[in-house]
């Protein structure tokens, strides 16, 4: 099969693409799918950089996310079959490998069937993000209806998934932008109060479309700076997400004295500790995003399409623009 690969980290020059033998032993609990389109995520080029900050084994294909058919069961998987149109993340950890191949072999319990109305490129954007936000804002803050959540970067993968969930949830939501292009994007997809981080004051802000009593959810996607603001958003008692690690130098007495719940966010961890009960719930939240995918209540924006062969260009592209949506390759 093609498939693209790395012998050791580096930059994306480090990535090949080349011949590597196909998947063949499906065990009783596994499902072999021939890959149609792989997402892409920063989680990708994190593991061509520093590889030996998790679980793999050379050489590594990466991808988490896919989307394509099913080619072959384990004998006993019962949840798709043979000609399955699925979608999936799995992160190449633990002897796996990811979806940067035509063909790959996935745990069955993080499949779902593909969402009816999207394309395999559609579907392939979507897994990671979206399992990620509706972790963070139902399974870690407990989001309910009529709250406001500030969801930062909303206009990246994980930024626009939650946005679209917490809206669904019935949640107003602020969010942090960089230009007016981005700004557009968000306001279609319902965001009621739009910040540009380069020309406004965040916290500021925040302060002022709440009434001065801030945020009952703050979701940082973006790092330790802005993680350190999340905790002058919040309210007295509101919660924090964060999907990064938390520094050293990180000034947790702003959140001490007000009482903030605060959660962590890593949706890599069922495969990274083998969870097989947190395996199936991201197969479940993947089968209720479907059902809202065709439903016309969720979508997912590409920003670029490459084709496998340009996986490199790609993860290059990824770092330096960090466009608005997701990029997917072709397979």
């Amino acid at each position: 099969m093609k498939a693209v690969y790395f012998d050791k980290g580096g930059s994306p020059d480090v990535l090949h693409y080349g011949d590597m033998a196909t998947p063949t032993e499906c065990s009783e609990n596994h499902v072999l799918v021939r890959i149609k389109a792989s997402g892409i995520n920063p989680i990708d080029c994190k593991l061509r950089t520093a590889p030996e900050r998790f679980p793999v084994t050379f050489p590594v294909i990466p991808g988490c996310d896919g989307a394509g058919i099913v080619e072959a069961v384990g004998t006993k998987v019962c949840n798709v079959k043979l000609g399955d149109e699925v979608y999936f993340s799995q992160p190449g950890f633990n002897s796996r490998q990811g979806t940067y191949a035509e063909y790959t072999l996935v745990d069955a319990s993080l499949l779902a069937l593909k969402p009816r109305t999207l394309s395999f490129e559609q579907a392939a954007a979507a897994p990671l993000v979206f399992i990620t936000a509706w972790e963070a804002l139902h399974n870690r803050a407990r989001i309910t209806r009529d709250q406001i959540v500030l969801i930062h970067a909303g206009a990246g993968g994980v930024g626009h998934a939650a946005i679209q969930l917490a809206k669904q949830a019935g949640a107003r939501v602020i969010t942090t932008v960089s230009n007016e292009e981005k700004a557009a994007f968000v306001k279609q997809l319902g965001v009621d109060f739009i910040i540009n981080y380069q020309t406004q004051d965040v916290i500021a802000e925040v302060m002022r479309c709440t009434d001065g009593n801030g945020v009952d959810i703050a979701f940082d996607t973006v790092g330790p700076a802005v993680l350190q603001s999340c905790f002058q958003c919040v309210k007295p008692y509101g919660d924090v997400v964060t999907i990064l690690q938390a520094t050293a130098d990180t000034d947790w007495s702003e959140a001490r004295k007000r009482n903030v719940r605060f959660s962590h966010e890593l949706m890599l961890s069922p495969v990274l500790l083998e969870l097989e009960q947190a395996k199936q719930h991201q197969g479940k939240i993947l089968k209720q995003c479907a059902a809202l995918f065709d439903d016309g209540k969720l979508s997912v924006a590409i920003a670029r399409t490459f084709s496998l062969s340009e996986a490199a260009t790609a993860q290059h592209f990824l770092e330096q623009s960090r466009p608005a949506g997701k990029l997917v390759l072709r397979i």
